[in-house]
């Protein structure tokens, strides 16, 4: 295993999940804003997933990070490397990450077909101003929990390159309330443990 991988292997929330007969793969995505880590945290506290966001992740590897796309590059890597690691162990794993291009999620795809694992996709939804509304109140309060640095123009570069997911997957929109799609997830993660039991 690679110093990168290792070191976020090392960062990743305690205690990791047992493993399990046939692990699976959660990926919630989304546009900076859109309630990801907020959807994440809730599932994980009802699922049994190793989370690995992808924010945390950076701050892991690099000590002032500069989100250049070398940076990205390094970073996804040693994610991908990360999650192949733990599903090859029978972890089931929750991934937090904007992964708003095919060409981001299609990685993660084969990763989850090698392993043979099951895979669960969640896309997090909210209108501009709402996301704007929350942006700035991330920055003015600063939530120490919270590992994104994204801001309104960072969502402003993102949104118009966002792609369709192209397999089935969960669309949530968090002005709403998420507990019913929060529990359909929940449900399905415990059907897909269940079954290879």
């Amino acid at each position: 295993m690679g110093g990168d991988v290792q070191r976020l292997l090392e960062a990743l929330p305690r205690p990791l999940p047992l493993p399990v007969v046939i692990p699976g793969l959660v990926i919630v995505s989304g546009l900076p804003g859109t309630g990801k880590s907020h959807f994440a945290w809730r599932l994980a506290q009802r699922a049994p997933l190793a989370v690995v966001e992808s924010d945390a992740m950076r701050r892991a590897l690099v000590a002032s990070p500069t989100y250049s796309a070398e940076e990205s590059v390094r970073l996804f890597s040693a994610i991908h490397q990360l999650i192949e690691v733990l599903l090859t162990e029978g972890i089931p794993v929750l991934l937090d990450a904007t992964t708003l291009l095919e060409a981001h999620r299609e990685p993660l795809y084969q990763i989850a077909q090698r392993r043979r694992a099951w895979i669960i996709l969640a896309v997090m939804v909210a209108p501009p101003p709402v996301v704007h509304r929350r942006l700035n109140t991330r920055h003015n309060a600063r939530n120490r929990q919270d590992s994104s640095e994204a801001d309104w123009d960072v969502y402003e570069r993102m949104r118009f390159s966002q792609e369709p997911i192209s397999r089935p997957h969960y669309r949530v929109d968090t002005t709403r309330d998420i507990g019913p799609a929060l529990d359909r997830v929940v449900r399905e993660v415990q059907q897909n443990i269940q079954k290879a039991v």
